[in-house]
């Protein structure tokens, strides 16, 4: 199983990092990752495996988007299905 983390905000040092660790804390595996600044906007999307997830993943969703909030950051955190079926034509 996939999840998909977009996080967005002001740019600055140790975003990357911070959300990485808690993905690794997690046992959440990166599959992709794409990240750019726009100006001064920090955007990045990413792919992750749950497979291996050591909490209920809505836990999961919860600890990113409580990281966010403390880092002025936006966080969603997204299982794949719902993903897809939001994007479906």
């Amino acid at each position: 199983m996939q999840a998909v983390i977009s996080v967005t905000g002001k740019d600055n040092i140790g975003i990357v990092a911070k959300t990485s660790n808690i993905c690794a804390e997690y046992n959440v595996n990166i599959a992709d990752v794409s990240q750019t600044i726009l100006q001064n906007y920090f955007v990045m999307i990413m792919l992750v495996d749950i497979d291996n997830i050591s909490v209920p993943f809505n836990d999961f969703v919860d600890i990113m988007s409580e990281m966010g909030k403390k880092n002025n950051l936006e966080i969603h955190t997204m299982h794949e299905d719902i993903f897809n079926s939001m994007h479906r034509i």
